[in-house]
């Protein structure tokens, strides 16, 4: 029996036509009917993911699914699971990446990229290719990682299929356009009998998400602790997300991703500054609702400041702006929210045409898992730092204090999946693992021993953790030396830098114990590390390189293939923010 068709022009999405492909290809194999066996591909193409989350990763997977959709081939890799001299022997390229940090290549990508910017990459003159990029127009760096690879096609000779699609964090809309256009130009260079609109080849259709960034489940908060010491500078607590009737199946390493509201003391005073009437309609809702909940309140966005500057040009900010250094505006930001930039410059005034152009949607904020489902299925656990500074007025951290102060145990809380499977534990359970990181840092360590213990794995665990003073920032203290005394954790290093004279830090402890930690490299450990990207991720880098350079004494050279041969074997991951 021949499967169902789905016309062209039927008004389905990308992602309602890979659902229905792979209900009628169920239906048709059930039947006798699957040709998927006979059937061959006259186009194939490469797609290609960079992805520090995952959301990349799923788009990729989704474009390759649309491909074969249509009767096409698709094969879908990671950047760094290639090199570039792969390339010339692709015909059609799509890749899918993502921007990681200031304007940094996600860590799956890193090593492609070094190899791809270099002088020795090869001439791509028969490759046709395509980029869709995706970003965060808050920052600098928009899109980045996308616009240098895109850029470096060009320069060696590729043909470029269709323009590059710069996508924000709102990129349904752009990268299912995108993803539509660039599969209607492949069909329609795919011979006829490839290009059909439905065929028996199309691979099962991965099951898509009930709860998105645009539907989130509704989920209750079941716990709620702090997990800081008395006397500490810092507020971590302890959450505890319902997971009820979502169906949402999470993994150690994933991460989740909360819809905050904004804080309503700060909303009534920016509803004062602007002095507008608060039922006027912007954007489709009133402007104490968007206030409340629709934008992003906190933050300055880039729009904001350079409108502000233009309306007060005498003003420090239009001084500073002027200058065009990212680092001194940056610098002069740091603590100051809309309402602070508003106060600044009384003299500029945003009136009704202004406000949906200045302020971005209020958007989800992700958080690493700090649990096991094989330790708890029905919730989720958080540990999460409550952020609050400033002394004549106190700024809140906008979902870290949503959570910790006005939540309560009845409000309804958005919350959506997002997995990470560039952040898995091995799975050979005999395999050494090594965690780093302190602070916040250690929660998806957490999960990780939940689950290595609940899966009776056999291989060593190392912990390197810490904070400022042990007796009130060692979080998890209690679960931390029952895993130690029940010989899950194997290894135990700890960092407090403010307990004596000398600061102490976790690449501290790291190399101090330098000789053992490369045994347990070569022994086929696995190095993860969550945390501060801008220093402490560096600065664990380095010395794991330094390390492994001591250990093996054949120079900085050798030890950076060494690290790089640990990353293409997913044996150095990080999950760094």
């Amino acid at each position: 029996m021949s499967q169902l068709a789905i016309a062209p022009d039927a008004p389905f999405s990308i992602e309602q036509r890979v659902w229905l492909e792979g209900f009628f290809a169920g239906m048709a194999a059930a039947r006798g009917g699957d040709a998927s066996a006979t059937a061959t591909h006259t186009l194939t193409v490469d797609v290609l993911f960079g992805s520090q989350t995952g959301t990349s990763e799923f788009l990729a997977e989704d474009l390759a699914a649309a491909i074969r959709e249509r009767g096409m081939g698709a094969t879908l890799r990671a950047l760094d699971d290639i090199t570039p001299d792969d390339l010339p022997g692709m015909p059609y390229v799509l890749v899918v990446t993502s921007t990681y940090g200031e304007g940094e290549m996600p860590d799956n990508a890193e090593l492609f990229w070094e190899a791809f910017a270099a002088d020795t990459a090869p001439r791509l003159d028969e490759v046709r290719f395509g980029v869709l990029a995706l970003g965060d127009s808050g920052y600098d760096d928009f899109c980045q990682a996308g616009r240098l690879i895109d850029l470096r096609f060009e320069q060696l000779g590729a043909t470029r299929m269709l323009p590059r699609v710069d996508c924000d964090v709102d990129h349904e809309s752009a990268s299912g356009a995108w993803i539509g256009d660039v599969v209607a130009l492949l069909a329609a260079e795919a011979p006829a009998t490839a290009a059909a609109p439905l065929v028996a080849s199309a691979a099962p259709a991965r099951e898509r998400p009930r709860w998105t960034r645009t539907s989130p489940y509704p989920s209750r908060l079941a716990a709620n602790r702090v997990l800081s010491g008395q006397g500490s500078a810092k507020e971590i607590r302890h959450l505890e997300l319902a997971l009820g009737d979502s169906g949402i199946a999470y993994q150690a390493g994933d991460a989740l991703a909360v819809v905050p509201a904004n804080d309503p003391g700060l909303a009534e005073l920016l509803l004062d500054r602007l002095a507008l009437d608060p039922g006027l309609v912007v954007g489709g809702a009133e402007l104490r609702t968007q206030l409340a909940h629709g934008w992003e309140i906190s933050t300055p966005s880039k729009d904001l400041v350079a409108l502000l500057a233009e309306r007060a040009p005498h003003s420090e900010l239009a001084h500073v702006f002027a200058r065009e250094d990212r680092d001194v505006l940056d610098s002069w930001l740091w603590g100051k929210d809309t309402l602070d930039l508003l106060h600044h410059v009384p003299e500029a005034r945003l009136d009704e045409a202004d406000l949906d152009a200045v302020f971005r949607p209020l958007q989800p904020r992700a958080y690493s898992i700090s649990s096991s489902p094989l330790h708890s299925p029905d919730r989720i656990h958080l540990t999460v730092a409550a952020v609050r500074h400033g002394d004549a007025r106190v700024h809140h951290g906008v979902c870290s204090t949503f959570l910790a102060d006005r939540l309560g145990e009845d409000d309804p809380v958005g919350i959506f999946l997002q997995p990470n499977s560039s952040f898995r534990l091995p799975d050979d359970d005999a395999a050494p693992v090594v965690m780093i990181g302190p602070g916040t840092g250690i929660a998806p360590f957490r999960g990780f021993l939940q689950e290595r213990a609940a899966r009776g794995a056999t291989g060593r665990n190392w912990l390197f953790s810490g904070d400022q003073h042990r007796a009130s920032d060692f979080i998890y203290a209690d679960e931390i030396e029952e895993h130690a005394a029940r010989g899950v954790l194997t290894r135990l290093d700890l960092a407090f830098s403010r307990d004596q004279a000398e600061k102490v830090y976790v690449q501290t402890r790291m190399r101090a114990q330098g000789a053992e930690l490369f045994s347990w490299l070569e022994e086929g450990g696995y190095v993860y590390v969550c945390g501060d990207a801008s220093r402490m991720a560096r600065d664990v880098d380095r010395a794991l390189t330094d390390i492994v350079a001591t250990q093996r004494g054949r120079g900085d050279d050798d030890a950076a293939e060494y690290i790089a041969g640990l990353k293409r074997a997913k044996r150095y991951l990080r999950d760094v923010y």
